[in-house]
């Protein structure tokens, strides 16, 4: 049997990514067998991580503790809830992956890209993403996002804008460092543009994968 594919989505905080994702999966659903899920969390174990990482009250986070916990996090997730999937052919949507790491704890954190891809690999096993969709976003557009919207604060959400600026060009490194894999978005144009470039690709993928 074929396995499923692995599609991830990335991006700065505000992107809208995780809006698209949603509209995607209310389209696509029924259609082909997906799976959605998010990082950090996807799992009881994992979502439990994910409240101490992105806790407020948790400033004095050491940087390497950040990034070894969001790697027990993906870990528990990847065994428990990604691979079965995808070994049953279904194709997993996971909003955030291991870029997020190498970009906000190797990168903008100052740990090294290097670094962190190495702790990650160890957990992942190779199990990289089929395709990237990356949402590209200057920070002040996408903090300005969330300060207009509804959506939780949380603790990353706090930092500088100059940590948020580190965000950014750590992912336009990843772009060319993983271009076989990603995928960039204007994520400054209107959503139903943004949507609709998305929508295509991924329809692309998932036809060539199961029809």
């Amino acid at each position: 049997m074929n396995r499923g594919l692995f599609i991830t989505f990335e991006g700065g905080e505000g992107s809208g990514k995780s809006s698209v994702i949603k509209k995607l999966i209310a389209e696509l659903e029924g259609k082909f067998p997906l799976l959605l899920t998010r990082e950090p969390g996807g799992t009881k174990i994992s979502e439990e991580i994910r409240n101490i990482i992105l806790d407020k009250e948790n400033t004095d986070m050491d940087y390497k503790t950040e990034a070894l916990l969001y790697c027990a996090s993906r870990r528990q997730h990847l065994v428990e809830k990604v691979i079965p999937a995808l070994e049953k052919n279904i194709s997993v949507i996971s909003d955030r992956y291991l870029d997020s790491s190498l970009v906000y704890q190797g990168y903008a954190r100052g740990i090294g890209i290097d670094d962190v891809l190495s702790i990650n690999m160890f957990a992942i096993e190779n199990c990289i993403p089929d395709i990237t969709f990356l949402f590209c976003i200057k920070p002040e557009v996408g903090l300005n996002r969330i300060a207009s919207s509804s959506r939780e604060v949380n603790r990353l959400d706090l930092e500088k804008l100059d940590f948020h600026k580190k965000v950014h060009d750590g992912y336009m490194e990843l772009a060319e460092r993983f271009s076989d894999r990603i995928y960039k978005v204007d994520a400054e144009k209107p959503f139903e543009e943004v949507y609709e470039q998305v929508q295509k690709k991924m329809l692309e993928k998932l036809k060539e994968h199961y029809e």
